[in-house]
């Protein structure tokens, strides 16, 4: 068993000096803490996985797509694999407990010609790519979207 602080995590996090801190990593599944202070811009780019967030503390709003919404504690968003998306708006610091799956970057590729800790999702195809999705999920997900890690604080 392993069992966390979220008291914890956030000190480790506040030490390493990055805005997020990531404390579990399976195969098919990783989680980590993400704070942005009020006021702040969220440098995040698409991720290769889907991911959840649940806000522990603070307010402010999110956008997925094309689509807007405030969070604040205990809002839960999901984020479907390479669908541009982030904070925005935050009036409180925000603390955000974010789970991927499968575990986050596991899916990503390599670019050999990009500068060190840069990387880029492979465009998908669309025809028969991950069954239930929307049109509009199935289209943003043939872009090749590169991004840089997570920026210090």
């Amino acid at each position: 068993m392993q069992a966390y602080s979220l008291a914890g995590e956030i000190a480790a996090r506040e030490h390493s000096g990055r805005l997020y801190h990531e404390f579990l990593r399976a195969p098919a599944l990783s989680a980590g803490v993400y704070q942005l202070a009020a006021g702040a811009d969220d440098p995040q780019q698409p991720h290769t996985e889907d991911e959840l967030y649940y806000v522990v503390a603070g307010r402010a709003r999110i956008r997925v797509g094309d689509e807007d919404a405030p969070v604040e504690a205990g809002s839960l968003v999901f984020v479907a694999a390479n669908v541009e998306h982030h904070f925005h708006s935050i009036a409180e610091d925000l603390t955000v407990l974010v789970f991927f799956a499968p575990a986050e970057y596991s899916l990503r590729q390599q670019v050999p010609s990009l500068p060190a800790g840069e990387t880029c999702l492979a465009p998908t195809p669309g025809k028969g790519e991950r069954p239930g999705r929307s049109r509009r999920a199935q289209r943003s997900r043939r872009a090749l979207v590169c991004s840089l890690p997570y920026a210090s604080a």
